[in-house]
């Protein structure tokens, strides 16, 4: 195709636009073969000819917005000064011609990528005529212009770059104008859009959202129009996602925004996805600013709950819906389980104390109705309020258990199913209180459910609360009951093998194996006497379940023989080890496994099991499991950047997860086979931590797999598998000489202290640091070059300087005007993971000093007014419990040179003696143990001098108590060590003794 031949490119448009496949996959590659400055000017060109059919003219907006966001600088840098004033001259026209609405919709969005690229990383706008065009629009009284002047400021909100201070006064001259009720309506439609995407830009700049926050009324009165014609510029997700990013703006109008949403919800008639979205911006409300919601929009709340929990009961009558063998996901745009989600929401994120009284209120009442969907939303809403409501509803468990076993004999199939539901939920949220006071009424009432064979779906569903019940029920319990439950058990299985035969259904036999297999997990070696019974049939499901549709029962049942071979032990266990593996190993060998296959997980799990009951003797499968574990534990997601176009696909698809990045742009990943590569990556973790050496020959290649996994930031599980395994590895490499071993170091170190250093998650950071001081452990004195120990004491003051900048923020969040117990209980949470975090960063000092001893004294002092600072009798006792920790470590490693730190610790430490806080008093005596033991003669009088806080603690009247066991255990060990070691100071050692 000659470059120039503008009509052979119409006809390329036209091609692309084809319904015949064939056709359009060639114009596809025709079009992909065109260089950019051919593309650029040819699209241009389509676009502005009003003679071009629209949808080729719209196709050729949408590929041209594309490639100015992929390739737009390789294209436009090169170009010489004149033809890019050129390039954007035409932006300009092509925007001013007179266009249906959706055509002038995808002009914008390529006029908004141009815009968007030409401002530079220190925010100069290199398109000052696009501006002044901005000011042109508001000043016109043309409708088509000032619309695409917002749409354009809605998709570039950041468009004034570093010009924008000095622009703020016009830019809210803008929103004015474009706000009035005078205003076109879609004009004022778009305002909103653009105001919504400014607010969002400078979600961190507060005095930028004050100056606009004035505005927020007419916001509110003119989404509640749009909301009149049906929302079609879908401004309720944007107020949404305003909730989620900038949540306390909309303190000063929260109860017009409340006010719009409950009587949008309200409305029965009223379309679905607006209900849904009206009860979305209060949920989300509520969860990201709850202190406010309690405080200024209680009464809304007392409203609500009733509304969501009549929205619960909006469910179909299907005779079908129990005995169908097949179950399909809830569909998530559903009334009853858009309510559901909301009201679990709702309660995690205002707390139980607000919520559960509204709760119980209602449904007692529902539970009494006559109608089987009001009782069915009750029992559903125990189910669903259980986690954030947890506290509250302990101390009630009696009463509402009360109320839910007698549901398990309702008429109605589905409540049968729902008061399942309610009891495996608080069996998980409840544990294991829930387990040791109703297993009386539990066990039985699951088991008599088990016996409904007319409604298999209940059926089933007992059999799945029956597991949560087991996995958290001790031992000693489950056991009484293991007869009665096994008779049940075993008989369903044979029951439901002969209808698999006869019939082809598996629903109850696919749950029977998992219960099974989580009672064999609880009761351990008490299961050995059904196992000679059972082994048979799971084994023979296991050979013969090789059809497509049988994969699950297949993949549950080698969870079921694993689960039940670690229980009974390797003893038993042993005679059908060998004939297990075989089969396990089969499925492989007969072909890889595709990502989605349902066997995966479970064949990965049971290997790393029976890795475990048969410790050195798994070496002889290492060869054959390796290649499927590390083949799915490779496995690379499928990712993409949609624009939202390509998005409609995609959106509703449960494979999928996305990101919204805003300016067009979706990440995308295909999640199918993600957890599979976790659990292949935690197998990973077992083999090497159960096998040592053993899978030395394995450790290479399992560090160059895992090291990279440290950043793998799809999914935290497989950093965290990642960091665990390292210190494992190095274990089992050292069979392999030091040469070796510091080559593997020198490869990890480096990746594990930048994947430290750049964690976003705190559960993963957590693990990180954990790892990095079992590596320095494993390897011992000298392990990090200067270099590394250099990035360590980073890391170490970074974290410490976060840890009291987060303290002092929890202090101001306590003097806030929505300031509660809700607040001090998410606060207390904070606090808590906080502390975690820095009980890990006293993992790393306590490991420097256990290898380096006082070598690592100089690297110390740089970081030492961290931990005198946690000394301070005004920190939280968590922070004097670990800065003592740290200290009693510098003591017992580098005795009597830690004298240089005496002024630091020695009077904190002994004061603490007689902390009020255990933790703290442990820490203390322990650290004068040390100091007796290791210290030397220049501690003797100040050993002399702890004697007696020591004695005071042993002696205390409550220093038996289970809080103060491990004190006063210390603080007999710390006189011991004293009268041992550094007595010279002390005149009285026989009456010492003799207490």
């Amino acid at each position: 195709m000659a470059a120039g031949d503008q009509d052979n490119f119409q006809q390329l448009m036209g091609s692309l636009l084809s319904t015949d496949n064939e056709v359009r996959t060639k114009a596809e590659e025709v079009y992909n073969g065109l260089p950019c400055e051919t593309k650029v000017p040819h699209l241009l060109g389509t676009i502005q000819n009003p003679q071009m059919a629209e949808d080729a003219r719209m196709l050729c907006a949408v590929l041209l917005r594309r490639l100015f966001s992929s390739e737009f600088h390789e294209f436009y840098e090169p170009l010489p000064p004149e033809a890019k004033d050129q390039l954007k001259q035409q932006m300009l026209l092509t925007l001013q011609q007179n266009e249906s609405g959706s055509m002038r919709r995808k002009i914008c969005e390529m006029v908004a990528e141009v815009a968007r690229c030409l401002i530079d990383d220190d925010g100069n706008n290199e398109w000052p005529e696009f501006l002044q065009f901005l000011f042109h629009c508001h000043n016109s009284a043309n409708v088509q212009l000032q619309e695409a002047a917002l749409r354009i400021f809605a998709s570039v909100p950041g468009i004034f770059g570093n010009q924008q201070a000095q622009h703020l006064p016009l830019i809210k001259q803008m929103f004015i104008k474009y706000l009035e009720p005078t205003s076109n309506q879609e004009v004022r439609f778009q305002a909103v859009r653009a105001y919504g995407a400014f607010v969002l830009l400078h979600d961190k700049e507060e005095d930028v959202q004050r100056q606009f926050a004035d505005l927020l009324t007419q916001i509110i009165i003119i989404t509640a129009e749009s909301i009149e014609l049906g929302d079609p510029q879908n401004l309720m997700q944007l107020l949404i996602d305003m909730a989620e990013g900038v949540p306390k703006f909309f303190r000063p109008q929260l109860e017009p925004i409340f006010e719009l949403c409950m009587k949008v919800f309200s409305t029965v008639d009223m379309e679905d996805n607006l209900r849904h979205l009206a009860l979305e911006m209060m949920v989300s409300l509520a969860e990201n600013a709850p202190a406010m919601v309690r405080k200024r929009a209680a009464k809304y709340v007392t409203a609500l709950v009733p509304l969501i929990l009549q929205m619960m009961t909006d469910l179909e009558d299907d005779d079908e819906w129990s005995v169908s063998d097949k179950i399909t996901e809830d569909d998530t745009s559903d009334n009853n389980v858009i309510a559901e989600s909301a009201l679990d929401r709702l309660a995690c994120g205002l707390g139980g104390k607000t919520i559960l009284p509204h709760i119980v209120n209602n449904i007692p009442n529902m539970l009494l109705s006559p109608d089987w969907k009001q009782r069915h939303a009750a029992l559903m809403a125990i189910s669903a309020a259980g986690e954030g409501c947890q506290k509250q509803m302990e101390a009630m468990l009696e009463n509402i258990m009360q109320g839910v076993l007698k549901y398990l004999v309702d008429p109605h199939p589905r409540v049968r199913y729902a008061a399942c539901n309610a009891i495996g939920q608080m069996a998980t949220d409840f544990a294991p209180i829930f387990e040791k006071k109703f297993h009386e009424q539990v066990i039985p009432g699951l088991l008599n459910l088990l016996d409904d064979v007319e409604n298999p779906r209940v059926q089933a569903h007992a059999g799945a609360a029956l597991v949560n019940f087991s996995e958290d029920c001790p031992k000693n319990i489950l056991t009484r009951y293991l007869d009665a439950i096994m008779a049940k058990l075993e008989l369903i299985l044979t029951t439901k093998f002969k209808e698999l035969v006869e019939k082809g259904t598996k629903l109850v036999l696919e749950q029977v194996v998992t219960t099974i297999a989580s009672v064999a997990d609880t009761t351990e070696k008490d299961f050995v006497v059904y196992y000679d019974r059972l082994m048979p049939s799971l084994k023979y499901i296991i050979k013969n379940g090789n059809t497509d549709e049988l994969k699950l029962l297949r993949g549950k049942t080698i969870e079921c023989v694993s689960l039940i071979g670690l229980a009974v032990g390797a003893e038993k266990f042993m005679s059908d080890a060998s004939d297990v593996m075989d089969m396990l190993l089969k499925t492989h060998t007969e072909g890889d496994l595709p990502d989605d296959d349902p066997q995966t997980s479970y064949l990965i799990s049971a290997w790393a099991r029976i890795c475990k009951i048969l410790g050195k003797q798994f070496e002889q499968f290492l060869p054959l499991v390796m290649g499927p574990v590390m083949r799915t534990a490779s496995m690379k997601p499928e990712v993409a950047l949609l624009d939202n176009d390509e998005m409609q696909g995609v959106e509703n698809d449960s494979n999928w997860q996305f990101v919204n990045l805003g300016e067009q742009q979706n990440f995308v990943i295909r999640t199918a086979g993600l957890e599979d590569k976790a659990s292949a990556c935690e197998m990973l973790v077992c083999y090497a931590r159960e096998l040592k050496d053993g899978f030395a020959n394995y450790a290479e290649e399992v560090v160059r797999l895992m090291v990279p996994m440290l950043k793998f930031y799809f999914h935290d599980g497989v950093r965290s598998a990642a960091a665990e395994s390292l210190p494992y590895l190095l274990d089992c490499a050292k069979i392999k000489g030091p040469k070796y071993l510091e080559g593997m170091w020198l490869y990890i170190c480096p990746e594990l202290l930048k994947a430290i250093d750049s964690e976003p998650e705190a559960d993963v950071l957590t693990e990180l640091l954990h790892s990095l001081a079992r590596c320095i452990e494993t390897l011992g004195a000298a392990c990090l070059s200067n270099e590394a120990m250099e990035e360590v004491l980073k890391i170490i003051d970074k974290f410490m300087k976060q840890h009291f900048e987060k303290e002092e923020k929890r202090a101001q969040a306590r003097k806030e005007e929505d300031y509660d117990d809700g607040v001090e209980e998410q606060l207390a949470e904070e606090d808590d993971a906080d502390i975690y975090l820095l009980s890990r960063i006293s993992d790393i000092i306590h490991s420097l000093f256990v290898t380096y001893k006082d070598a690592f004294l100089p690297s110390f002092q740089r970081v030492v007014p961290h931990f005198v600072k946690l000394l301070q009798a005004s920190n939280p006792w968590a922070d004097r419990q670990w800065g003592l920790c740290i200290f009693d470590d510098l003591i017992e490693y580098t005795g009597p040179l830690c004298v240089q730190y005496q002024p630091y610790f020695l009077q904190p430490m002994l004061e603490y003696i007689k902390d009020e806080q255990p933790e703290v008093r442990q820490a203390a005596v322990y650290g004068c143990g040390v100091l007796g033991q290791f210290g030397g003669e220049q501690f003797a009088v100040t050993c002399a001098q702890a004697i007696s806080l020591l004695v005071e603690v042993i002696m205390a009247p409550d220093s038996r108590e289970p809080e103060n066991v491990n004190p006063t255990e210390n603080a007999i060990s710390a006189v011991t060590k004293i009268l041992k070691y550094n007595n010279t100071a002390i005149t009285n050692p026989d009456e010492i003794i003799a207490l």
